[in-house]
């Protein structure tokens, strides 16, 4: 099956105490998002990549890959209100039938190869493929006034690229959004569909806080 991703990048600096978007800020002198892309031209340098961007992020982006001299092929689409919105965009631009897509998060550049090759090959074989990690702290649920022990050996951390057979995934999206639609395994889940869980990488971080940069950081320079 031909491969696709969906890289979705939609969004703003608030986090970050910063005017300039997370997925634009700077990370050893290349924006974060391009080294997300480099992920997975360097996985696969024949995957259609697919970027979500709000409208008004767009031409900012197009500036960022004249002056970084940024040759990746991909396809920008204008992100929508959520991310559910903004991967149905992604979606309608793909025509083919027989494909795997994988969906990921444009502050996520860590995401190693063989989380890769596990998702897209089980998506292919089963349907879906979402990464996790296990839990390494203790873990309590909070509800209302009062909160209670989870076993940890129970709880799993998600992470992207979540990948899934393409007729899947236009059926899962054709439902109204839902503000529970965390994610997109929890649209395909509200169809019926099992998720099959793969094995993640902890260096997989999603990128949102300065410390999160500075930790990213870190990372790069091992």
């Amino acid at each position: 099956m031909k491969r696709y991703a969906i890289i979705l990048a939609g969004g703003n600096g608030s986090r970050m105490n910063a005017a300039t978007p997370k997925q634009f800020m700077l990370l050893k002198g290349l924006p974060i998002l391009m080294h997300t892309i480099n992920r997975f031209y360097d996985f696969d340098s024949n995957i259609h990549i697919i970027l979500a961007l709000p409208q008004s992020h767009i031409v900012a982006w197009e500036k960022l890959c004249k002056a970084h001299i940024f040759n990746i092929k991909h396809q920008v689409v204008s992100g929508g209100e959520t991310r559910f919105h903004s991967v149905k965009n992604g979606l309608d631009a793909i025509t083919e039938t027989n494909v795997v897509v994988g969906i990921h998060d444009g502050v996520r550049p860590f995401v190693s190869n063989e989380t890769l090759i596990s998702c897209f090959e089980v998506a292919q074989k089963l349907g879906n493929a979402v990464p996790s990690i296990s839990v390494s702290e203790s873990m309590r649920k909070v509800e209302n006034s009062e909160n209670t022990c989870l076993d940890r050996n129970q709880v799993k951390v998600i992470q992207t690229p979540q990948c899934f057979q393409i007729g899947l995934l236009k059926k899962a999206f054709l439902q109204t959004y839902l503000y529970s639609f965390t994610d997109d395994a929890t649209v395909v889940e509200a169809i019926g569909e099992k998720i099959n869980l793969v094995e993640g990488n902890a260096a997989n971080i999603k990128i949102t806080t300065p410390y999160d940069l500075k930790i990213a950081e870190v990372i790069l320079s091992i």
